[in-house]
């Protein structure tokens, strides 16, 4: 049987067999020469399984012509171009919804673990400095003034749950929503009113280093920041910059710029809790990514309409 699904990423073991059950499926990341099998096997591959931070790069649109659909397990979708898919008849789907309650509980955890140093704290009784004194001084959490980055999906369950920590919620997205908190029409502005300000933005151009110097400066040296949407949105060099500076208080950053490669600079600051992209990361949100995505992949070797496309 011609294999005629290419696997660019893993996915969680329930819905990896599911699949390999029902399709003649090669798995990229396993291949020791990729570009023989590529070679050799290009003219079969009808659909690419992906994720939202690897896409798939324009020259493997170009070496795989009788492709139909690029399905990402996950809700990004700016490293696939969308364009060239538009242009050659590509299909694009994601998964979105079933991530968004575990990415918004990561937020609010993130924005816990940073203003009150949960990671610097564990560190401190594993290294026996408790002994010889206290630790310095956290920051409170509740009843601060937050600001997110984007109102979507993800950025809307992440304000509610901040409705409970008795502060203000204020946002700014392309357009104004339905939303009883307050709407800033710029990142800056809003920063300038926040403590707190969470990234839940999608990535794209437009929002490539949306938070530079600037919105930095606004935010100030008692500002805290959260990021669990994409690393290009924020000017890494400028953040390490801020953190080095103490003109930001702290940072929780759980994506990167050059994934998995984290710059040491921002790897060796205190101020600053680090965990590895794990917004999706639950057994629950990964199962719900599989089944949607096997579920678009379903539907168009079937040729039915596909339940969550983007192009």
């Amino acid at each position: 049987m011609p294999i005629d699904v290419l696997q660019l990423t893993p996915l969680i073991a329930a819905g990896d067999e599911d699949l390999h059950r029902n399709y003649s499926v090669c798995r990229w990341y396993d291949l020791p020469d990729r570009e023989r099998w590529l070679d050799e096997h290009n003219a079969s591959i009808r659909a690419v399984i992906t994720a939202g931070h690897l896409g798939i790069s324009n020259e493997m649109f170009r070496r795989l012509p009788s492709l139909g659909l690029v399905a990402i397990a996950g809700v990004g979708y700016e490293k696939v171009d969308l364009d060239a898919a538009r242009e050659r008849g590509i299909r694009v789907t994601n998964t979105p919804d079933v991530l968004t309650n575990d990415v918004a509980d990561l937020a609010v955890g993130l924005m816990i673990a940073t203003m009150r140093q949960i990671a610097a704290a564990d560190r401190y009784v594993r290294d026996g400095r408790w002994i010889a004194g206290e630790m310095d001084l956290a920051a409170r959490v509740s009843g601060r003034r937050y600001g997110i980055v984007g109102f979507g999906r993800i950025g809307q369950a992440v304000a509610r749950r901040l409705e409970g920590f008795g502060g203000s919620i204020a946002y700014t997205s392309r357009t104004k929503k339905q939303s009883p908190h307050a709407f800033h029409s710029t990142v800056i502005d809003l920063a300038r009113e926040s403590d707190v300000l969470i990234v839940t933005v999608a990535a794209g151009p437009a929002t490539r280093h949306l938070v530079g110097r600037a919105v930095l400066d606004a935010l100030g040296p008692t500002g805290f920041l959260i990021n669990v949407a994409r690393g290009s949105i924020i000017d890494e060099t400028e953040l390490i910059a801020a953190l080095q500076d103490r003109r930001l208080a702290a940072a929780g950053l759980d994506v990167y710029a050059d994934e998995p490669r984290v710059p040491p600079a921002l790897s060796a600051l205190p101020n600053v809790t680090l965990t590895p992209h794990i917004g999706s990361a639950t057994v629950d949100a990964r199962l719900a990514m599989a089944r949607l995505m096997l579920a678009n992949l379903d539907a168009f070797y079937a040729g039915h309409p596909l339940p969550t496309p983007v192009v």
